[in-house]
C-alpha cells in the first residue's frame, strides 16, 4: 500500500490500495466465490446481469464501478466482507441508499458494502429510543415512531437514509429546537477495519462513539444506530408559494422576519423550478416560484401570528396546516425516488440586504438550469456549544446554502456544475470558508467540514486506531494520522 498525504488538510482521497496483481487475481476470484456461496445477501461482479443494479447510487449521474457489490443482509456478511477486503488489498465503501455518492471517487480496488437490506427498526416508547439497522431509511422509522406520538430528528426525505444521515450531523426540522441528529444517537454499533463487531456508546469507546457522530462514515461500517425520539405528534408547517420575478422582495422580508421567530420554528427561504412532469399537478410541472417553507412548534393561532408578515405578502399558494409528524418528509418536495443531479453547498454568516438581493438575483436567473437553490435558517440549537456530545455538535453558521440541478445529459451536468459554481462565486463574501457535510458533493478540506484542524487532527487519530491502513474509505474521507503528523 502507498500513501499519498496532503499537506493543506485537504479532504480527499490521495490513498492508493495496491491492486491484486495476475497471480493473486485467480485467488481473489476464488475468494469472492466462497464469499458469494456464503452470504445471507448476495454478491455481485462486472459480468453478472444484476450487475448495473447493484452498483447504482442513488443519484444516478455518479458512475460507481467497483470491485464487488455485496448487498449485505446480516453483520455476519458484513464482517465477512472485511475479512475478504483485508486479505486481499481491498478496501470497503459502505453505503446505505448512495445520496451524497459524488465525491467518493474511483471504486477500483474496493467492495462497494450495501446495507440497504438491513432495515430492521424497533422502537423502545418507554425509554423513546428507537434502534435502526444500518440501511433504514427514516420511511421505516418517522411512522413506527409516530405510533406511539414519538418523533424522531428526521432528513427532508422519506427515502434518505439514517445512518448516512447522522453520521453527517442530520439536520431535520426541528434543528433549531432539537440539534443535530448526531446528538440525539445514543449508541452505534459498528463493524470496524479489523473486522470486531462493536457496539460503542459513551462509556464504551467513546473516542470511536465520538468520531462517528458527525465525523462521517470513515471509521467503520454502521450496522445498527440508537438515537433518541420526542415527543412531538403535531406542527404547524407548509410552503408559501410566490412567483418567481419576486424573488428579492420576499426573500428580503424572510430575513427581516427571522429576527422574531423562535428556536420551535425552523424555516427555508428557496428558488424552486419544477420540471415538466406529467406526474405533478399542472399549477406546479414546469413552474417556478419563490417559496418560504416552515415547521413552527407552536399552536396553529400562535404560529399563523407569526406568519401574518410574509401572507401580508399576498402567496399565490399557501400550504400551511397543522400536520402529522409524519406529513414533514413531504414538506421540502424532494425528488421521490433517484434522479441523475449535481449539487453542493456552503455555510454562510449574517446575510446583509445586499447579500439578499445578490442571492435572489442568480437563483431567479432566467437561464439557470438549478432546480433548487436554498437557504436554510441555523442558529437556535444549532449554536455551537448548545448541545453537547460528537465531532461536530453544531454549525457555526447562520444559514445553510444548498444549490443542485438535474443532470439527464453529459451536456446538462456540465451546465449544472457551473451553475453550482456561479452561485457559490456569488455568495462568497458571505460565506464563513465552511460547509455542513451532508450538503458536500465535491471534496472538501477537513477545515472546512469539521470547523477546525483541531477537530481534524483528532478524527485522524481516531482513523489511526481503528483503521491505520485506510481500508474503510466513505465519501469524505478522513486520513489516518502518521507519525509524520506529529511534528507537525
Amino acid at each position: 500500500m502507498s500513501v499519498t498525504l496532503p499537506t493543506t488538510g485537504q479532504q480527499t482521497d490521495q490513498t492508493t490500495h495496491r491492486l491484486p496483481r495476475q497471480q493473486d487475481r485467480s485467488a481473489l476470484t476464488r475468494a469472492l466465490d466462497t464469499l458469494a456461496a456464503d452470504l445471507d445477501g448476495t454478491l455481485a461482479r462486472p459480468d453478472d446481469p444484476t450487475w448495473d443494479g447493484a452498483r447504482a447510487a442513488w443519484n444516478l449521474a455518479v458512475d460507481q464501478s467497483p470491485t464487488a457489490v455485496v448487498i449485505a443482509e446480516t453483520v455476519r456478511d458484513v464482517v465477512s466482507v472485511v475479512h475478504v477486503a483485508r486479505e486481499h488489498g481491498l478496501r470497503v465503501a459502505p453505503q446505505s441508499t448512495g445520496h451524497n455518492a459524488g465525491p467518493m471517487g474511483d471504486l477500483a480496488g474496493t467492495i462497494l458494502l450495501k446495507t440497504s437490506a438491513m432495515r430492521d427498526v424497533q422502537i423502545d416508547p418507554v425509554a423513546r429510543v428507537a434502534r435502526a439497522e444500518g440501511g433504514a431509511m427514516w420511511m421505516d422509522v418517522t411512522p413506527a415512531a409516530a405510533e406511539h406520538g414519538l418523533a424522531a430528528l428526521a432528513g427532508s426525505a422519506p427515502d434518505v437514509g439514517v445512518s448516512g444521515y447522522t453520521l453527517g450531523g442530520g439536520m431535520s426540522w426541528l434543528a433549531r429546537s432539537h440539534g443535530l441528529a448526531a446528538n440525539s444517537v445514543v449508541a452505534i454499533e459498528v463493524v470496524t477495519a479489523d473486522g470486531v463487531h462493536r457496539r460503542v456508546d459513551e462509556s464504551h469507546e467513546p473516542e470511536l462513539f465520538w468520531a462517528l457522530r458527525g465525523g462521517g462514515g470513515s471509521f467503520g461500517i454502521v450496522t445498527a444506530i440508537e438515537f433518541r425520539l420526542y415527543p412531538v405528534t403535531e406542527v404547524y408547517a407548509g410552503v408559501l408559494f410566490f412567483p418567481l420575478d419576486r424573488a428579492a422582495e420576499v426573500l428580503e422580508a424572510w430575513r427581516q422576519w427571522l429576527p422574531s421567530v423562535p428556536d420551535s420554528v425552523t424555516s427555508v427561504g428557496r428558488v424552486l423550478r419544477f420540471p415538466p412532469l406529467p406526474d405533478l399537478p399542472p399549477h406546479l410541472s414546469g413552474q417556478s416560484f419563490v417559496v418560504v417553507e416552515a415547521a413552527c412548534q407552536l399552536p396553529a393561532d400562535e404560529a399563523a401570528d407569526l406568519l401574518a408578515p410574509l401572507r401580508a405578502l399576498g402567496p399565490a399558494m399557501d400550504t400551511f396546516d397543522t400536520i402529522p409528524m409524519i406529513g414533514l418528509s413531504q414538506l421540502h418536495m424532494d425528488p421521490p425516488g433517484p434522479v441523475p443531479g449535481k449539487g453542493d453547498g456552503a455555510l454562510l454568516g449574517s446575510l446583509s440586504a445586499e447579500a439578499i438581493e445578490s442571492f435572489a438575483r442568480v437563483a431567479s436567473a432566467e437561464s439557470s438550469p438549478l432546480l433548487s437553490i436554498e437557504l436554510r435558517h441555523l442558529g437556535g440549537a444549532l449554536t455551537p456549544g448548545r448541545m453537547t456530545g460528537g465531532a461536530v455538535s453544531g454549525i457555526d453558521a447562520e444559514f445553510a446554502l444548498f444549490a443542485v440541478g438535474i443532470t439527464p445529459t453529459p451536456e446538462a451536468a456540465e451546465a449544472v456544475e457551473s451553475a453550482v459554481v456561479g452561485v457559490q462565486h456569488v455568495m462568497g463574501p458571505w460565506t464563513t470558508g465552511g460547509v455542513y457535510l451532508n450538503f458536500a458533493e465535491r471534496p472538501k478540506t477537513g477545515k472546512a467540514l469539521f470547523g477546525s484542524y483541531g477537530t481534524y487532527a483528532r478524527l485522524r487519530a481516531v482513523k489511526a486506531e481503528y483503521d491505520a491502513s485506510d481500508v474503510i474509505r466513505s465519501n469524505h474521507p478522513v486520513r489516518p494520522a502518521t507519525e509524520a503528523d506529529a511534528g507537525r
